[in-house]
């Protein structure tokens, strides 16, 4: 079990891309971390661009960031919604300052993008907000997974095997 005792911190929203949020999530899991559903509401039951559930255990003002190891932001059109909670942005920015893991993957760039901490970094997304991420200041590659020291970052669904074995490899500090 790589990653027991790790603590991370998964966002949630309606309409996330429910692989990009349950793969990441589950596969932390089995390596033994402790993930932790973080949505608007405390116990709310937030539905994915699919149709899967996903129950929050706590709300974004019932948690410290600095009681986690790492962060992962789900894509889809979560992401847009994420972006507008002030919890949100600076648990991303304390992620950032302390260099702990940051796993984004689609869409979830524009969560960061609203952080303002892609200034200088290397990052890949759906190539769909290349331009956005560029414009933060990013070096972005289309590639299924870019790690830039702490920031782990993804395209889209099939770079989900990628992307995991990255951030793992990140969070357990090889």
């Amino acid at each position: 079990m790589l990653l027991k005792g790790k603590k991370v911190l998964s966002l949630v929203h309606h309409d996330c891309e429910d692989l990009e949020l349950w793969y990441p999530v589950l596969r932390l899991r089995e390596e033994g971390a402790v993930v932790d559903l973080v949505g608007e509401k405390a116990g709310e039951t937030y539905i994915g661009k699919y149709g899967v559930p996903a129950e929050s255990d706590y709300a974004f003002g019932d948690v410290k960031a600095e009681d986690y190891d790492a962060i992962l932001v789900p894509g889809g059109w979560a992401p847009d919604k994420l972006r507008r909670f002030p919890e949100v942005l600076e648990m991303v920015r304390h992620m950032e300052a302390e260099k702990k893991p940051i796993g984004q993957i689609c869409h979830a760039g524009w969560v960061l993008i609203s952080a303002k901490v892609l200034e200088g970094k290397k990052v890949t997304s759906t190539p769909g907000i290349r331009d956005d991420m560029e414009n933060a200041g990013a070096e972005w590659l289309d590639e299924a997974v870019v790690v830039d020291g702490h920031l782990v970052s993804s395209r889209r669904p099939p770079d989900l095997p990628d992307y995991m074995r990255a951030f793992v490899d990140v969070l357990a500090g090889k």
